[in-house]
């Protein structure tokens, strides 16, 4: 079935709306709008109401390109609040649990490989798809295609396809586990000096800040530096390429973002939280859209195997990040924003750091998706080449 662009646009806009409404005006307050999008969308997507994500054979344009445009501007946007000085606080810790959860997702590779029994259920490529799901929820899809293309897995059809339905599903999967986190494990994490997911009251949600009245001018000038900042961060992006390098654009638009939020006029800026937010929200809705049941319902056996696989991966993750936040005695909001960095990238986790009332973790939840943008391929081709194979030797 063909989708009309605009339709879908239509339709992604109002789940939008409806979630935000539901959270300002109802109980499911404590759920979020992110939480909620995602939910939403990933039900209408299912029942065919919405394109279930998109691909070689049947992509979805306007898909890609909220994935290509708006994530981006939507980082720009809500980085231009931070104050540096509030952030440094946060360093080691941060940085720390991040790579722990590495560790974690690492372990999960090797554990899921050897309960499936990687190399009679998955094939002779085990060792890359092994690899691929290491990079991805390391760091992200970047990595995940970067090892399916050194490995030729993009080759098999069935394969590929199939490791792509499950890490979108698993990745919606652990947004909403994310999100519901710090409410889960409240009873059982010990109440820390600066705790903020330990107070009785329900978080900030930001919708004051995400209110404000805006004349045409500040509209057209928060347009325009978002879009132009886009594209000097893809320009320099592809500068870097041409010496040898390549940086990936999204370091460079944070790097502007933060430059400019150090100056006196971001604090005039107007129009940056709302659209930034709206931006996300619209990115998290595309998320929920490529939870597609009925694609894994079709690979059979395979699709099973590459389930079971994926789910001990977030389960590992899960149970060492969780137990090093307790050993690091680090409260649970930054527990959850740094296990999102983790597995979905920067976008989510900075989506998971505003819908929990926590700006102070926006610039590190970016800041570690970057990370594991630039760690990622590199730790998925050590397991490949080396970890699973030592491992069925």
């Amino acid at each position: 079935m063909t989708f009309n662009s605009l339709y879908i646009l239509a339709f992604l806009c109002l789940i939008v709306v409806l979630s935000e409404w539901l959270v300002r005006k109802t109980a499911l307050k404590h759920l979020g709008t992110a939480l909620l999008a995602i939910l939403f969308t990933a039900i209408f997507a299912n029942l065919g109401l919405l394109p279930a994500g998109s691909t070689e054979e049947n992509p979805v344009p306007l898909y890609d390109g909220i994935f290509a445009y708006m994530a981006p501007i939507s980082i720009f946007y809500l980085l231009l609040p931070v104050n540096l000085k509030d952030i440094l606080r946060a360093g080691l810790p941060l940085l720390a649990l991040f790579l722990i959860g590495s560790i974690g997702t690492t372990l999960g590779v090797l554990l899921g490989m050897l309960l499936i029994s990687g190399p009679e259920s998955v094939g002779p490529l085990y060792y890359a798809v092994g690899g691929m799901f290491v990079g991805t929820y390391t760091g992200g899809s970047i990595n995940f295609n970067a090892l399916a293309l050194a490995y030729d897995v993009v080759k098999e059809g069935v394969l590929y396809g199939g490791s792509v339905v499950v890490d979108n599903i698993l990745t919606t999967v652990w947004m909403i586990t994310t999100l519901a986190m710090p409410r889960l494990l409240k009873p059982l994490w010990p109440k820390l000096g600066r705790d903020h997911s330990n107070k009785e009251a329900s978080p900030d949600l930001g919708i004051e800040a995400d209110t404000e009245k805006l004349h045409p001018i500040d509209l057209g000038l928060i347009l325009a530096l978002g879009v132009g900042a886009l594209l000097l961060a893809n320009y320099l992006s592809d500068w870097s390429a041409s010496l040898g390098s390549k940086v990936p654009s999204i370091l460079f638009i944070t790097v502007l973002a933060l430059i400019l939020a150090q100056l006196p006029i971001a604090k005039r800026l107007k129009g940056a939280q709302t659209l930034g937010m709206f931006a996300v929200y619209l990115f998290l809705t595309v998320i929920g859209a490529f939870c597609d049941v009925h694609a894994l319902q079709k690979l059979g056996s395979l699709g099973i195997n590459l389930m079971l696989f994926a789910v001990v991966i977030v389960v590992v993750h899960g149970i060492v990040i969780i137990l090093a936040a307790r050993l690091l005695k680090i409260d649970l909001d930054t527990l959850a924003v740094v296990s999102q960095a983790n597995v979905g990238g920067g976008t989510t986790a900075l989506a998971l750091a505003r819908s929990r009332g926590r700006n102070d973790l926006v610039l590190p939840a970016v800041l570690l998706g970057a990370l594991g943008n630039a760690v990622g391929t590199f730790l998925g081709f050590w397991t490949a080449e080396q970890l699973l194979p030592l491992l069925f030797s």
